[in-house]
């Protein structure tokens, strides 16, 4: 079955069968520490659908996008914040998707105010929490959830496993 995006995204239709997770960042600036993510996934056959959309400055983007996901094919999202970092906890009250939070550091607090606020989310509304710019552990969270369904992707995350640990 092919997947494509609505007329919301038209500039990048993807046409893909394999799972896809999105990747949220609030700031074109964020692309440095959240690119790890993206080559982790893809290394381990998972299709990325990669977006900068703020929480605080295009709400109605993000909700238009959270909501659109499922029909995108889109099975996990991992979103990447600083700072007060609400964007995973925002994507979280939108979905019920699984949603993973990349708390991203700061000059200020060192990403110590981003990891709280993703790991204090009230009840019902949860954010799988990694650590402060643990992209890559995201992504392999994101494989782990999809290695219960895909079975190459199973494959894809133990040799993985296998390449990080020398044997």
């Amino acid at each position: 079955m092919e997947k494509g995006l609505s007329c919301l995204y038209p500039e990048e239709e993807v046409l893909s069968v394999a799972p896809v997770v999105a990747l949220l960042m609030g700031s074109e600036s964020d692309r440095e520490r959240v690119q790890p993510a993206e080559d982790t996934l893809r290394e381990l056959g998972i299709e990325v659908i990669t977006r900068v959309i703020s929480a605080h400055r295009q709400p109605e983007k993000l909700r238009g996008f959270v909501e659109e996901a499922p029909s995108l094919g889109v099975e996990v999202i991992i979103a990447a914040a600083g700072m007060a970092a609400h964007l995973p906890g925002v994507v979280a009250s939108l979905t019920t998707l699984p949603v993973i939070g990349v708390p991203l550091s700061s000059p200020n607090l060192g990403g110590l105010d981003a990891l709280l606020s993703m790991v204090q989310m009230p009840r019902g509304v949860p954010v799988a929490t990694v650590a402060i710019d643990g992209a890559v552990n995201a992504a392999l969270m994101a494989g782990s959830v999809l290695a219960l369904k895909y079975p190459e992707i199973a494959e894809a995350w133990r040799a993985y496993r296998r390449k990080i640990s020398g044997g």
